[in-house]
């Protein structure tokens, strides 16, 4: 009854962080509206209402952004399957980078850093921001804007099939402060930050 109860918590609140990593919920993989209906539902929203993401949802944004569906393939497409791109997470109190293969975020850093994002008129309200980062020992940048194309529209349409959640892809961030406060190393490069935000 107490691991029942714990995982209902978990499912209902999420990043009132601590400095510590945070295992995610197994990705939800059925459901959601009709394809047609979540196409024509795709469109861009910067302004958000100020609201925690559930731990379940974010799972889920996670996993159909840049999860992997497969043991060795992920949900976006990369050419020749490099998988160049990684996903990094920032929100009100921390920093997290996305392992897929373990479905957890990893704790980078604790503090409010989202003025490395740019534009806080958007990313100020946004539950969290996806930043999307390359390895550039795997993939050229050319291919990694690709990338991030496909994994940026994998985050339009979950939104879009969600009843409140609206996103917005940015190329404009701090180019030089934001790789610091990932903590990137000198072969990786930020390609594009998407805040996630609930529109009601």
């Amino acid at each position: 009854m107490k691991k029942i109860f714990l995982t209902l918590v978990l499912s209902l609140f999420v990043l009132t962080i601590q400095a510590q990593d945070i295992n995610l919920l197994p990705p939800t993989k059925t459901g959601g509206k009709p394809f047609f209906e979540t196409i024509n539902a795709r469109h861009s929203e910067r302004t958000f209402v100020k609201r925690e993401m559930p731990l379940q949802t974010l799972s889920d944004l996670l996993w159909v952004a840049n999860g992997f569906n497969r043991p060795d393939r992920r949900t976006a497409p990369t050419g020749s399957n490099k998988q160049e791109m990684e996903l990094y997470v920032v929100c009100d109190t921390g920093v997290f980078f996305y392992d897929a293969k373990q479905n957890l975020l990893k704790f980078i850093a604790q503090g409010d850093f989202r003025i490395a994002l740019g534009q806080l008129h958007i990313s100020t309200n946004a539950a969290v921001s996806i930043v999307m980062v390359a390895d550039l020992d795997k993939s050229s940048i050319e291919n990694a804007r690709i990338s991030s194309g496909y994994i940026s529209q994998n985050i339009y349409l979950f939104a879009a099939a969600s009843e409140d959640l609206g996103t917005v892809a940015r190329g404009s961030f701090n180019r030089d402060d934001l790789p610091k406060v990932l903590q990137l190393k000198n072969n990786q490069a930020v390609v594009l930050v998407q805040p996630v935000g609930y529109l009601k």
